[in-house]
């Protein structure tokens, strides 16, 4: 089976839409890691994984939001409407997910041309349409959508 056809069977979402393999399989780095512009290291909250020392090590949406707080995003308001998910001149945007549980599971980041990029675990990094191209079983639902000013940019 194709690197291809591999991917839209976890993800359904890329089924049909203009995604492409932008990186090889790695495990020096994670979606978090990825979403935030670090290839060197693999974050998580477990001892073992980068974490913010002042934020606690919990696996929950409030730890995981203030990990991307200190480091200069905000939360989007209304941020599950289509417009939260649209490119912003002058704004980096990621996308945090998870399941029924509440627990994130994966997080992607918007590119400067609109579209956006993930990490897919220990595998590749992808560039997708939109945020939801991803979502589903594997990682769930979109939860919250946070901005900063565009670094990259600057």
């Amino acid at each position: 089976m194709s690197k291809s056809k591999l991917l839209e069977t976890y993800f359904p979402g890329l089924n049909g839409s203009q995604y492409k393999i932008t990186s090889p399989s790695t495990i020096k780095y994670n979606c978090i890691a990825w979403a935030v512009g670090d290839d060197s290291r693999w974050w998580w909250h477990t001892h073992g994984g980068y974490w913010p020392e002042d934020v606690p090590r919990q696996h929950t949406l409030d730890a995981y939001t203030e990990v991307f707080r200190r480091i200069g995003f905000e939360i989007c308001e209304d941020a599950l409407s289509k417009s939260a998910r649209e490119f912003e001149s002058g704004w980096e945007k990621i996308a945090i997910y998870a399941k029924g549980d509440g627990r994130p599971t994966h997080v992607a980041r918007q590119l400067p041309n609109g579209a956006w990029t993930s990490k897919l675990g220990k595998t590749e990094d992808i560039q997708h349409e939109n945020p939801d191209d991803v979502g589903g079983a594997a990682y769930g639902e979109v939860v919250r959508i946070m901005r900063r000013p565009n670094v990259r940019e600057q």
